[in-house]
């Protein structure tokens, strides 16, 4: 079964997200702005989630996660949590 690694970036707003992404294609730091701007607590590790499989997450964020370029910033995705900034990692 594939696996999937990725991080993200999670925050209440569209706008927020589009700001945010911009930051992160301008250079700056993907994993430190997770841990000052994510919501989740995964913000704390620099939005790392660790490994997961297909259907692990909720539909929105698991079509994206399985679907984006390795190591490219993608989103803001919206599910019930908010928008996603996600960055994945590893595909295998």
């Amino acid at each position: 079964m594939v696996r999937a690694h990725a991080r993200h970036i999670l925050v209440a707003t569209l706008e927020e997200g589009l700001d945010i992404k911009s930051r992160i294609t301008g250079g700056e730091d993907f994993a430190s702005i997770a841990q000052s701007h994510s919501s989740c607590p995964s913000g704390a590790s620099g939005g790392d989630l660790g490994e997961f499989g297909p259907g692990d997450m909720v539909k929105e964020f698991d079509e994206a996660v399985f679907s984006a370029p390795i190591g490219e910033c993608i989103g803001p995705i919206e599910t019930q949590f908010g928008f996603h900034l996600i960055q994945v990692l590893e595909r295998r």
